[in-house]
């Protein structure tokens, strides 16, 4: 049987599976922090790739490459496996050059764990930076003073999809001639001065987990301008072969003894995606915008029916020119409250609303710091005080009035000493 007539058969019966909506018992159903992204079309767009067993890195790995950097306001993206791997690959094209061993990177105390470790992976070092406690990013101030002779870098989070002070940022680069890799791994569509980040620095990365804005179910994205970064991107994905370079043509010729297939001109590794991943991406790229406005209608929503209770909550704060893309929903204990923040999670979790912590916390406080070489600067006051005080909930497209809302019941009852 022809695939499109087999896929076009089964059209119906998935859609139909992708059109039924969960029903909402308050109490009862659980409040998650992600939902699945994708739908019908990027199950389809699966089969189609299946049943034409071309499954590895190929054209839908392409036409998502280049919808994401005509997205973000990118030359060129070179989507990998993950956003750990975007990172890592950012680092790598770095190494040797800008980033020597030794040199340090400035990295935000509260970030991932993929943010700090491909610092390691190039022989240099993290340096811990405060964040701001009401944005949760990089502390200017802080980055500033933690600058050194030995400073090579600098690599901004947009923690939560809130994205940096990138004028600032840029001027510090700018004046200390320092590397700039945007960490956009869970800030899709965030925009600041009315660009979208990852457009600012050397490199922008970001994530296509399956809990974040649009998902690959895996998958992860690195884009830049610029043209000699592009050829070592793509060398370092795959192998360090040269199959994909635009001008693979002057390394062949000046190795004719050696199959074209198989040239390696670089080190590199096997970080590629599937076909299966850049077509979600294809579809997820029209679903964004969609899923962006729902967020931020979320956090409108809930800061709104929250607000009087500014004397339990720090509220995230939108810089001016920033836009956050509101990748959660963050609540952070004031000093003095009334309530802890493990009998807010508690309280939550009962009610079944699902809580984590603000991503790793302070990173300063995991157990490899004490066998991996490191710097920390300042107390990290703030970090601390997101670490042992914050949480977050969910914040996704399928969040309906009616769960927002018992999450705020659930919030009042316990404010008032109700169950």
């Amino acid at each position: 049987m022809d695939p499109e007539d087999l896929i076009s058969d089964i059209r119906p019966k998935i859609e139909e599976h992708f059109a039924t909506d969960e029903e909402f018992v308050p109490g009862e159903s659980t409040i998650r922090l992600s939902r699945p992204t994708y739908g019908a079309e990027e199950v389809l767009e699966s089969l189609d790739s299946l049943l034409s067993t071309w499954v590895t890195m190929g054209e839908k790995v392409e036409e998502f490459e280049d919808g994401w950097s005509d997205y973000t306001g990118r030359d060129h993206g070179v989507m990998v496996n993950s956003g750990s791997s975007a990172n890592l690959l950012a680092m790598k094209a770095l190494e040797g050059t800008i980033i020597e061993p030794g040199d340090e990177v400035i990295v935000p105390a509260v970030s991932w764990s993929t943010s700090v470790f491909p610092i390691l992976d190039i022989n240099a070092k993290p340096v811990l930076v405060d964040v701001d406690s009401n944005t949760y990013t990089l502390d200017i101030e802080a980055t500033k003073e933690a600058i050194t002779e030995d400073t090579a870098a600098i690599l901004p989070v947009h923690l939560l999809g809130n994205p940096c002070e990138m004028d600032p940022l840029l001027d510090l680069c700018e004046d200390h001639n320092l590397a700039l890799i945007e960490d956009c791994c869970e800030a899709h569509g965030a925009r600041y001065d009315g660009e979208h980040v990852g457009s600012f620095g050397d490199f922008g990365t970001f994530s296509f987990f399956f809990s974040h804005h649009i998902a690959t179910i895996e998958g992860g994205m690195v884009v830049t301008d610029s043209e000699s970064y592009l050829e070592k991107l793509r060398m370092l994905r795959a192998h360090g072969w040269v199959r994909e370079l635009d001008d693979k043509e002057r390394f062949v010729q000046s190795n004719p003894d050696i199959d074209e297939r198989f040239l390696f001109a670089n080190t590199g590794y096997n970080l590629r995606p599937t076909d299966i991943q850049g077509g979600f991406g294809i579809h997820q790229l029209d679903r964004i915008d969609g899923f962006l406005e729902k967020r931020r209608s979320n956090a409108e929503y809930l800061n709104d029916r929250l607000s009087e209770y500014s004397d339990t909550f720090v509220f995230l704060e939108e810089r001016p020119k920033a836009e956050c893309s509101w990748f959660a929903y963050p609540l952070l204990i004031k000093d003095g409250a009334s309530i802890s923040r493990d009998e807010l999670r508690a309280h939550l979790e009962d009610h079944n609303i699902e809580t984590r912590p603000i991503l790793a916390g302070n990173m300063a406080r995991q157990p490899v710091f004490d066998s991996i070489p490191h710097r920390i600067h300042s107390d990290l006051d703030n970090s601390e005080k997101i670490h042992l005080d914050g949480i977050f909930v969910g914040n996704h497209h399928r969040m309906t009035s009616e769960k927002l809302d018992y999450i705020v019941s659930v919030i009042e009852n316990l404010l008032a000493g109700r169950d």
